[in-house]
């Protein structure tokens, strides 16, 4: 598409700083995935860069600042895969509710008995809490009412949560009274994850803690401790805070988990939007036009 207008395209993995530089140098758009991390020792030695297009929603493998001082556009896809998010978000909660990895593990194992896996409940008795209620979050709420959750809790600090059947809470109280907790924040950037060992205090037994937004959320010790403990007693986790994981930390909860490779936000459909409009987005700069979804912009432009 931007090929046959006159634009090359390189391609390369960005496995490491210099990787990126090799590939990158002189160009004047950089469309990044969630693995390369732009810091800004690679935005200093990038001649000509006007922009910086991350492919997908979050921007923390992106220095901000540095590009904010050097006068790149930082330009983020909020509004991709939302549907396949909330609904593997779904798949999760239902499969740890129904506690369907102990059930498989029972069966395949030779045994024929569910005694073990009671009690078991219907959501109609169980209060599901949403962090973050940005898109992704309100679809997940809206999800989780529509299979018959009887109560709904969100906390968002930068928006209040509205919406029939949706409760605003404070964290401490969904963390405290909710059967389900799902994680839809952005990455935490005040120096500890959103979920740490007083955040998990608050949970209550046998409750389920489900992360498909980002894996630096969670304090994965905290978490550890806390599923032997019970509270909560099942964790669905889709990222963490490095990727792939060192599995070695969960080893001792392995049976307390149930785990993804970041593929929440993936069906055919998503990942053809996300390509559409990250081009989009790269077409505009290159055209001199404002992007439709800034997160920085060169002072000159504004």
């Amino acid at each position: 598409m931007l090929a046959s207008e006159g634009a090359s395209i390189v391609s390369a993995p960005g496995a490491d700083e210099d990787e990126i530089v090799a590939a990158a140098s002189g160009a004047t758009v950089i469309i990044a995935g969630s693995a390369p991390r732009i810091t800004r020792s690679v935005l200093e030695r990038l001649g000509g860069c006007r922009a910086i297009i991350r492919s997908g929603i979050g921007v923390d493998s992106v220095d901000l600042a540095a590009a904010a001082d050097l006068g790149i556009w930082v330009v983020n896809v909020p509004d991709y895969g939302t549907e396949a998010v909330a609904q593997h978000t779904l798949a999760l909660v239902l499969a740890a509710t129904r506690r369907l990895g102990e059930a498989d593990r029972i069966v395949k194992s030779g045994g024929w008995s569910f005694d073990g896996l009671r009690p078991l409940h219907l959501p109609g008795v169980m209060t599901a809490g949403v962090v973050g209620y940005g898109r992704i979050g309100r679809r997940v709420a809206a999800l989780l009412l529509s299979v018959g959750f009887g109560r709904l809790l969100a906390h968002d600090p930068l928006s209040e949560p509205d919406g029939d059947g949706v409760e605003p809470a404070s964290l401490k109280r969904l963390l405290a009274e909710s059967d389900v907790v799902c994680l839809h924040a952005p990455a935490a950037n005040h120096g500890r994850p959103l979920i740490g060992p007083e955040e998990l205090r608050c949970m209550k037994p046998d409750s389920v803690l489900v992360s498909s937004s980002r894996g630096t959320l969670i304090d994965d010790e905290a978490l550890v401790a806390a599923l032997a403990t019970g509270a909560p007693r099942v964790a669905g986790l889709d990222v963490f805070s490095s990727e792939p994981p060192d599995l070695s930390i969960y080893e001792p909860v392995a049976e307390r988990l149930l785990l993804s490779p970041h593929m929440a936000w993936y069906t055919e459909e998503s990942q053809a939007d996300l390509r559409r409009k990250s081009a989009e987005e790269t077409r505009r700069i290159l055209s001199g036009q404002v992007p439709l979804n800034p997160i920085v912009t060169p002072k000159e432009a504004q």
